[in-house]
């Protein structure tokens, strides 16, 4: 069965019930002037679907000894996944400055959450981990939205916010420093996806040690506020494709971490 959800016929689908769903979670915005506006979809499908990969194997043989990264770690058994389509739009209002960000409202951002949620349980799959890159506040509050009404009408959803404890912890120095809006983290990221996308000029862009996350806990509203006047934060220039693949296994570790934690066989 294949990967991606929307690649499947529609018999090819009902085969699919019980399965649990990977919701990629991103936006259409502004990521500096070498990082394509689709960033964060193409960061969260290809997590995502790492993820799956890891989800539809055992994470150990069962004749496998404790390895000395998980010692005593038992054996876990294979659990049927899908990825579905992106989510695409999204509240994206600090980088609505810049042409080409495409920002939605968190109530229409959190009922389009919660009913994508509802309709994979209509349609049989067992649960859904929203699989976010998207590190808006308002991005997250609606996600956080959407996940309450989901539940409230039976759903199970995952969400695992990378922006917090103890995920954060997991993905680098400047992802914890906040300066990490289309820096080395997220343009590392994209050169190990799609190095097509990345556009040369990175190499002739300071540092930008702004902290988003500090700007965001003093109230400032918009990149240009929080000092990143062309949408972005970090060090892009320093992004290499081998840390994005050392990222890319830390987000599917925590997204395949979060499926296996709602607990459904």
């Amino acid at each position: 069965m294949a990967a991606r959800f929307g690649e499947l016929t529609w018999p090819e689908a009902g085969s699919a019930k019980g399965a649990i769903a990977l919701l990629p979670c991103g936006a259409v915005e502004a990521h500096g002037p070498h990082l394509p506006l689709l960033t964060d979809v193409v960061i969260a499908e290809t997590a995502a679907l790492r993820a799956v990969a890891r989800l539809r194997k055992s994470a150990f043989r069962a004749s496998d000894a404790p390895r000395p990264e998980h010692p005593g770690r038992k054996a876990e058994s294979s659990i049927a996944a899908v990825v579905l389509p992106p989510l695409v739009y999204a509240v994206a209002d600090y980088a609505g400055e810049f042409p080409g960000t495409l920002s939605i409202s968190a109530e229409t951002a959190s009922a389009l959450v919660a009913d994508v949620c509802r309709a994979t349980l209509r349609s049989g799959l067992a649960g859904v981990v929203l699989c976010n890159a998207h590190l808006d506040p308002a991005h997250i509050a609606s996600l956080v939205e959407g996940q309450r009404r989901a539940e409230a009408d039976g759903v199970r959803v995952a969400f695992p916010d990378i922006t917090r404890k103890p995920h954060a912890l997991r993905l680098g120095d400047e992802f914890r420093s906040g300066a990490c809006h289309a820096g080395r983290f997220e343009t590392s990221l994209v050169l190990a996806a799609r190095p097509e996308l990345v556009r040369d000029s990175r190499h002739a862009l300071p540092e930008n040690p702004a902290s988003l996350s500090v700007a965001i806990r003093k109230g400032l509203r918009t990149f240009h506020q929080a000092g990143g006047p062309e949408a972005y934060f970090g060090a892009p220039a320093a992004a290499t494709a081998t840390e994005g693949e050392s990222l890319y296994d830390t987000l599917a570790d925590i997204f395949a971490e979060s499926a296996r934690n709602l607990g459904i066989p």
